[in-house]
């Protein structure tokens, strides 16, 4: 936790950026009747029948100092997706960073063992002295910067039925955009010293 906490409390470092990184599932859902739309005094309203259109995965990155995030939308969330993610991370959205600090769960995917099981060695090699994981603890993944910005791409954008990949993706372009160009910082006030004070009693008990 106080790895975590250390990150965040630094000055922004465009050469060493924090960026957090999780994932979550969104069922799809299609509508098998036209919704009713909202009228005043009545909300919208939605047949109890659907149509499932199966699930997709999405990989979050969020780094909040500079107000920046991105949203993959995948078909599955194998090793060999996330390692493809951590390429896109170093070689597309950071390629002039010298280390890019990822905050992650401990998700069994989530290991250099997943790069090596993607690409070549040399390869596997190149893109992990690029990075420099971070784990959260165990039930701590609030810690996750990036839990927050789901929970607003929640509110604003998955919170609905979405009937199919290619208006899950549009959507969540558009909010990313908008949020990108807004520069919408997240400003973490939680400390070691908070962690210490109100969290004592996760700390070993020590005697003089």
């Amino acid at each position: 936790m106080e790895d975590v906490l250390d990150l965040y409390a630094e000055e922004y470092d465009a050469q060493r950026p924090v960026v957090g990184f999780d994932e979550t599932s969104k069922q799809l859902i299609a509508e098998t009747r036209q919704p009713l739309p909202m009228r005043v005094g009545k909300v919208n309203r939605f047949d109890y029948e659907y149509e499932r259109g199966g699930v997709r995965n999405l990989f979050m990155f969020c780094e909040p100092k500079r107000g920046w995030r991105h949203v993959a939308v995948t078909e599955r969330r194998t090793q060999r997706d996330f390692a493809e993610q951590m390429k896109w991370l170093v070689d597309v959205a950071f390629p002039a960073a010298e280390r890019v600090r990822v905050v992650l769960d401990n998700l069994n995917t989530h290991k250099v063992a997943s790069l090596y099981e993607r690409f070549a060695p040399e390869e596997a090699r190149r893109i992990t002295k690029r990075l420099e994981f971070h784990y959260t603890p165990k039930h701590g993944s609030w810690l996750n910067i990036a839990e927050i910005e789901f929970s607003v791409f929640s509110r604003q954008c998955l919170d609905r039925r979405i009937p199919d990949e290619e208006t899950l993706k549009r959507e969540t372009r558009k909010l990313e955009s908008q949020r990108n160009a807004a520069c919408a910082k997240i400003e973490w006030r939680f400390t070691i010293e908070d962690a210490r004070r109100k969290l004592h009693r996760l700390y070993p008990s020590t005697s003089d």
